[in-house]
């Protein structure tokens, strides 16, 4: 029997792609093949970039259809078109696909869905864009929902999601929104504003498909002090209190069709504002969100050793963070203010951090509002006649700006606000403050070098028992390192970003005697030595005083102010409760 002759080696039109395809980068090697070899009566393929790096001239996820010629639409199905246009800059860029490759063309198209689709699900949402530009085979598999629905839930933590409704598929709903989605997906982000502070949660709302940020308050349901039985100068101010987002008064607000007025206009969508339009104006206040590029390691590093207020970035060093930009304090007597720098692609924007431009318009009608009255055009047919809500779209008289100013917002790595076994009081804690009301804080504990049980000073003592053994074992790692509060919201005495209070070792060299009977009497509970800060008024003079930390339980901490002769307490919060926007919207504590 003659040998089988070895297969032709592929010719320029006629790629080389392994048959296993064992990862994603087999995809981007045939991709980038044939989209710079010459085939005569076929498009080439859009250059794919790897997944973990985005290529920063894409701007755009919608994959919008352009009317087709008449010789091509004769040959295909009347629901399909044969352009499709990617805007992968703010110029945007036209991809052609006047024909589809024929299956046999293609070793990738002769695949089996299943390993198509398998391929795909190991790209980034600028990826599969490309890829969906590329043929309408590729189309249908790159744009389909079993794709696209892992990154809407991946940025949308806690929302129910049972169908892309009100859109048509999860591909629109996330591009939508693109590049909003940092904002739900790390759901918890802090201001700078004045010595208070805000605290936001921002969740996407599946009932009416839109983004939306709220105020998270908190207020006492109990206030009465009483005197401590050990000691009846001390006075000890029961804590408790209800937790909820000011659903009556958005902070952010993005809807369908909020933001076509502005791609319509070909903006650059990552360094122009965008515009904030809530359900109801108050008081004629107007919003725009700012999107951040991040200040470079030397520079924050040089903002961080200054005093407070730290060079005026954001947010504060005493708050772990990868991304640091400049509190941009706006007012309108602030000519001659250099603005911080802004993005102008993907790639230097920043996912960690985001401005907020509020402002009282008095005269004249403002960009927000004729974006407004742009959606109510398009929803009465577009341009109508004289007196119609098309004809009020057009450029009105600048309107007085009042009272403008930008406030700075962070969010917070998940790990810090994240219980371990070993660092269980890990959280967003809500404090009672006596006259200045709840505030919000961080427990912080920063991680310990490991360390061996005979570096931890344990022995294992004759006849116990596995079970007790263990758990001596664990305590140790528990009760150990560095335990801090950080206001997330402040006061006028101590503002947002700093300490309340710190424990420098929750271990043996910080433990002191717990104080006897109630209200202390929690089962395990320790007392570890702490200080805390206190500071006049603006923030003036401030120090730390003696205190004492009792650790009651995981979910509840007392802080005795020896000099103050006073004890409040604080409770941990769970942020998750409030993401579902169909769930109950209270959350009492103590």
């Amino acid at each position: 029997m003659a040998a089988t002759p070895p297969p032709p080696e592929p010719g320029p039109s006629e790629p080389r792609i392994p048959s296993d395809i064992p990862t994603p980068t087999s995809l981007y090697d045939a991709a980038a093949v044939e989209a710079s070899a010459p085939s005569a009566g076929k498009p080439s393929l859009a250059p794919i970039s790897p997944s973990n790096e985005s290529p920063p001239e894409q701007s755009e996820l919608h994959v919008e259809t352009a009317k087709p010629n008449d010789a091509v639409a004769n040959d295909q199905d009347d629901s399909e078109t044969s352009f499709h246009s990617i805007e992968s800059s703010s110029d945007g860029v036209q991809v052609p696909l006047n024909q589809a490759f024929e299956p046999s063309s293609s070793l990738l198209l002769s695949a089996p869905a299943e390993i198509l689709d398998l391929i795909l699900g190991h790209l980034s949402p600028y990826d599969l864009v490309s890829v969906a530009a590329t043929c309408r085979q590729m189309r249908s598999h790159a744009l389909s929902d079993m794709l696209w629905y892992p990154f809407v839930r991946e940025n949308a933590p806690g929302a129910r999601l049972q169908s892309p409704s009100p859109f048509k598929s999860y591909h629109q709903l996330f591009a939508e929104y693109d590049p909003l989605w940092f904002l739900p997906k790390h759901k918890i982000w802090f201001s700078d504003s004045g010595l208070p502070g805000k605290l936001i949660l921002v969740r996407y709302d599946p009932r009416r498909g839109c983004i939306e940020g709220y105020d998270l308050l908190a207020v006492r349901i109990e206030d009465m002090a009483q005197q401590w039985d050990a000691n009846p100068s001390v006075v000890i101010q029961p804590f408790k209190c209800r937790v909820y987002l000011h659903l009556d008064k958005p902070v952010l607000q993005f809807r369908i069709g909020d933001r076509k007025y502005s791609r319509r206009h070909k903006r650059n969508k990552f360094s122009e504002e965008i515009n904030v339009l809530l359900d109801e104006r108050f008081q004629h206040m107007y919003s725009n969100l700012i999107l951040t590029k991040p200040l470079d390691e030397e520079t924050v590093n040089q903002k961080r050793a200054a005093d407070y207020p730290y060079g005026h970035i954001w947010p504060p060093p005493t708050i772990p963070a990868s991304a640091h930009v400049v509190c941009d304090r706006t007012t309108n007597d602030s000519e001659g203010r250099q603005e911080p720098p802004k993005p102008t692609q993907r790639s230097e924007l920043s996912d960690k951090t985001f401005r907020l431009r509020r402002w009282m318009e008095m005269l004249g009608t403002s960009t927000s509002t004729r974006a407004l009255l742009e959606r109510m055009a398009r929803t009465m047919g577009g341009g109508g006649p004289p007196g119609t809500a098309a004809n009020f779209v057009r450029p009105a008289p600048i309107g007085i700006h009042m009272g403008e100013d930008v406030m700075t917002y962070s969010t917070l790595d998940p790990k810090l606000y994240t219980p371990t076994p070993t660092k269980p009081w890990r959280g967003i804690w809500v404090g009672d403050y006596s006259l200045h009301g709840c505030e919000f804080l961080l427990f912080n504990q920063p991680d310990d070098p490991p360390a061996s049980d005979e570096e931890l000073s344990l022995v294992r003592l004759e006849g116990e028992t596995d079970a007790h053994w263990e758990k001596r074992r664990l305590d140790a790692r528990i009760y150990r390192g560095r335990l801090e509060a950080i206001k997330l919201t402040g006061d006028a005495n101590v503002p947002r970003g700093e300490y309340t209070f710190v424990a420098e070792d929750i271990g043996p060299e910080g433990t002191i005697e717990l104080p006897p009977g109630p209200p202390f009497d929690y089962e395990g509970a320790r007392a570890v030595k702490s200080r805390g800060h206190v500071a006049n008024t603006g923030f003036q003079r401030d120090k730390f005083i003696e205190s004492q930390l009792l650790l009651l339980s995981h979910d509840c901490i007392a802080q005795y102010w020896v000099e103050l002769h006073h004890i409040s307490y604080f409770r941990r919060i769970d942020i998750d409760f409030h993401l579902n926007a169909a769930g109950p919207t209270v959350q009492d504590l103590g």
